[in-house]
């Protein structure tokens, strides 16, 4: 089936279309974004104003048409810190729902915290043990440990990015004297949740999941993301203090020359660094890895989960076929095993028949300005 997920975040807002079975891996058919920072549209009253409503309900029906024209036959739309944290963030998702028919479901950060982690653990598998996931986004720092699919613990801080930045870096480049202050706040907001975490017991494996720890991955001198998902990516605290002190010193413009940084994220590299830089620091870690998938894929994987327990499926074509051996004596072998034999009728009676998943109804076109009918 084709899914999409359209993911309206703090600093971009993204269309992800898959084609996915149940056991399989998702694999990207298409993909539609663009940079939205919903914080910067943020009034004193912390309501998102009529300017960020309206970018925001223009890319959701240009995500819903996208969908519909490359036959998505399910979508999953959701919002996390920006709009959840908005002073009017109910009256935005009713507007939104009104003007394109489509639903934003809000989550909450540790809901956040919970589906990356889950999309974490399918990638490493349980080899890997107690993992330990951080996820710096546009408007919150999501973190979660555990040794299931699903975290013990999950949480969530307003340590995104973006946020930090402009409530803390105000000039380019930003003075001593705010880095040492922003340094100080975060540390500070951190260190009572660091230590209900430290109570679980220590992660074998601690992942990062973010665009924010990707760029600062890649500045530190990991594979870039034409090198492909399979290479695996580290970002080391040695190398988070060093280049949180460089990235300082330097303007936003001059940020736009290290590799992997984009013009949606050179402002707030900073921020994101000093995030992670305190985040390693707190937890006691010298060095995470980078894995490729998060949130989205967690959404992802779940609803096919979900396809599997509605109803069963039928098995994939090649389980309990059996290859044409050419043989004699094999085959004189297993004539007692024929499929006409008793013995096999016995077994294939016994075996329970599978029930087709019925497929989902496409999504219809949206109604611009309307509720559709």
């Amino acid at each position: 089936m084709r899914l999409g997920v359209l993911d309206i975040g703090s600093n971009t807002v993204h269309l992800l279309l898959v084609d996915a079975h149940p056991g399989a891996r998702p694999v990207a058919f298409a993909s539609h974004k663009r940079p939205l920072s919903l914080v910067q549209y943020l009034d004193g009253d912390g309501n998102i104003n009529d300017a960020g409503q309206h970018e925001l309900i223009e890319f959701v029906l240009e995500a819903w048409e996208f969908a519909a024209s490359h036959k998505a036959e399910d979508l999953l739309a959701f919002c996390t810190s920006a709009i959840r944290e908005a002073t009017n963030g109910p009256e935005v998702l009713a507007r939104v729902k009104h003007e394109t028919t489509v639903t934003l479901q809000e989550l909450t950060g540790s809901e956040e915290a919970s589906m990356t982690f889950f999309a974490v653990r399918r990638w490493y598998g349980w080899g890997a043990g107690p993992i330990l996931d951080l996820d710096i986004g546009g408007g919150s720092f999501e973190m979660a440990y555990g040794t299931d699919e699903l975290p013990e613990f999950a949480t969530s801080v307003p340590l995104g990015a973006s946020r930090l930045t402009r409530d803390w870096l105000h000039d380019d480049p930003p003075t001593a004297k705010s880095v040492k202050e922003l340094r100080r706040y975060i540390r500070s907001t951190l260190k009572p949740v660091v230590r209900n975490f430290h109570e679980l017991g220590r992660a074998n494996l601690v992942a990062g999941t973010s665009k924010t720890f990707r760029s600062l991955a890649r500045i530190a001198g990991a594979a870039p993301s034409g090198a492909g998902p399979y290479v695996k990516r580290e970002l080391h605290a040695a190398d988070l203090g060093l280049w949180a002190q460089r990235i300082s010193a330097m303007t936003v413009e001059d940020r736009l020359y290290l590799p992997g940084v984009s013009d949606a994220r050179a402002r707030q590299l900073l921020a994101g660094a000093l995030v992670a830089e305190a985040a390693l620091e707190l937890f006691e870690f010298p060095k995470m890895e980078i894995c490729p998938w998060a949130l989205r894929e967690g959404l992802i994987l779940r609803r096919l989960d979900q396809l599997v327990f509605e109803e069963a499926l039928d098995p994939a074509p090649h389980v309990g076929k059996r290859k044409k051996d050419k043989s004699k004596k094999k085959a004189a072998k297993e004539d007692s095993h024929s499929k006409d034999s008793p013995e096999a009728q016995a077994m294939i009676d016994k075996f329970p028949v599978p029930v087709n998943t019925p497929s989902p109804t496409p999504i219809p076109a949206p109604v611009a300005g309307g509720l559709a009918s």
